[in-house]
Parts: structure tokens; sequence; C-alpha cells
């Protein structure tokens, strides 16, 4: 492993993690030339999967477009960084149970609002506006109609808002 502050090949790896799901390795490296410390992450590479688009075009997946995309849904909300992660490795994780090396953008969207669903309904929502292109305001409505009954049947959220009783939090306000 090159040392990405002075390229040299001399680097030694001074710690190693396994991910909790084991399907990634964390790896501490001290470069022997500059002394610079680094992290590597190690995954094992799946058969590339073909996502077939609503046009019908055929692209390789993208592991940084799905992250992309759920990260932009969780922008501003009390979802972390390992959420986040977690939630882009269980989705990669089982696209290949689905439909062998091609997958439908379908499968790939619907498996997204399921994990965001159970992390955070408003999350969830803005995914879902923009993965089903909302065409009007009722559509919208529905949706978020759809999210109350599923937290009404004991899914809330981990963290966020309750959208059963329709509060939010309140800001701390501090007087100085």
């Amino acid at each position: 492993m090159k040392c990405p502050y002075c390229s040299s090949p001399r680097t030694k790896v001074i710690d190693k993690r396994d991910g909790e799901d084991l399907t990634v390795t964390r790896r501490r490296r001290r470069c022997a030339t500059c002394g610079a410390r680094f992290t590597t992450y190690e995954r094992s590479e799946l058969v590339s999967l073909i996502v077939v688009k609503k046009d019908g075009r055929r692209e390789e997946f993208s592991r940084a477009k799905l992250r992309a995309g759920v990260t932009k849904a969780c922008a501003k909300r009390p979802v972390s960084a390992a959420t986040i992660e977690q939630l882009v490795n269980e989705v990669e994780a089982e696209l290949p149970r689905h439909e062998g090396p091609e997958v439908n953008h379908t499968v790939i969207g619907e498996l997204v609002m399921q994990k965001l669903r159970e992390v955070d309904h408003v999350a969830y929502i803005r995914f879902a506006s923009v993965y089903r292109a909302f065409a009007d305001l009722t559509s919208f409505e529905e949706e978020i109609a759809r999210a109350k009954r599923s937290a009404l049947r004991g899914q809330p959220p981990a963290q966020g808002p309750d959208l059963t009783s329709g509060q939010t939090r309140q800001p701390l306000i501090v007087e100085r």
C-alpha cells in the first residue's frame, strides 16, 4: 500500500479491526518513510452488478451513488455516518440475492426505502419524494400517511420526531 502523503511503498499495518458486520476490515497504517498515519478499508469485491435504469440503460452499480443518495436524504437529521454506512452495506449485501447479475432500479429504491423507514421517517419521506417523483401533493400526502401507519404498527424511527403525534422536538434554548 502506497503512502497517500509521500507515495512511498514502505508502509506497515499498526492496527487491524473488523467491522461489526464482518464485511469490512479497517487497517491503520504508518509510513516508514515520512511517519504519516492513515486508514485503509478492505472489503471483498463482489461480482459487478449491473443496474437496469428507468429508461432501459444499463450501468454498473455504484456504491458511492447509493451512499450519496442516502446521505442527502439524511441531511440535517440525527442519523450518524455509521448508520448510513451500515444501511448502504446492508443494501449492497442484499442485491446479489435478488435477480442475479442485473438488478432493476426499483429493487434498489425499495430496499433503501425499507431500511430508511426503520432509521428515520423524515429521511424516508425525503428519499421517497425523489425516488417516486411525486407528481402532485396528493401522492406526497399518501406517502406520508403510509409512513404514519407504519409508525403506528410499532415501528417508530430510532431517532427523530414522532410522526404519530404531529409534534417535533423543540430546540434547546440557552439563555446567557
